[in-house]
């Protein structure tokens, strides 16, 4: 077996520089790698974001057109016109005791 010096000397002394410059090269590749996912990540969590928020106004507008549509007043008024009922004239009361 060759020694570890002997390897590093041998052709020339070449093969230590040409590691170095492979680890550079991976290292670099590395980085480039990384901040392209951070790239993508960035505009994915920035388009949640507006969609988030494109949902938070959607839900504040269904919550007001819920409260608006649900009101006595607007429900009496539609019970009267389109389905034509009227209030009881007269009340019965019934009870049950178990």
């Amino acid at each position: 077996m060759r020694s570890l010096r002997s390897l590093v000397e041998g052709r020339g002394g070449l093969l230590l520089p040409l590691a170095l410059a492979l680890a550079v090269v991976v290292s670099a590749l590395a980085v480039v790698r990384t901040k392209h996912e951070n790239r993508a990540l960035v505009n994915d969590l920035d388009r949640l974001r507006a969609e988030r928020e494109r949902l938070d106004m959607e839900w504040s507008q269904l919550q007001l057109e819920e409260a608006t549509l649900s009101h006595h007043a607007r429900v009496e008024k539609i019970a009267r016109e389109q389905l034509g009922m009227t209030e009881p004239r007269d009340y019965a009361v019934v009870s049950s005791k178990p």
